[in-house]
């Protein structure tokens, strides 16, 4: 079974807010076995013209568990507190 990858490019507009955002989405992902491998940092934009201002990136051990991690109760949680605070575009993909 492959591993799966929930990517996503956060724009953040309401800072304050969001804090609630990252509490009840790392409840859920401890919840859901995602590990996090990138949340923010430092982002050097090395060609075209993408620049995210905050990227996430979570690894699940299949496609399966990232979508239960997404549908589930919790992080249902975390996007409600989310609305108003943040643009989110994510993405779940497959890995090797």
């Amino acid at each position: 079974m492959a591993s799966a990858y929930i990517i996503a490019n956060v724009d953040v507009t309401n800072p304050q807010q969001y804090e609630e955002y990252k509490r009840l989405s790392t409840i859920a992902m401890k919840a859901h076995g995602a590990e996090v491998c990138v949340r923010g940092g430092k982002l050097d934009v090395l060609e075209g013209d993408w620049n995210p201002g905050r990227v996430v990136l979570l690894k699940f051990p299949s496609a399966e568990q990232a979508r239960k991690f997404y549908d589930s109760t919790e992080y249902s949680a975390a996007r409600k507190a989310r609305e108003g605070a943040a643009v989110m575009r994510m993405v779940l993909l497959e890995g090797v």
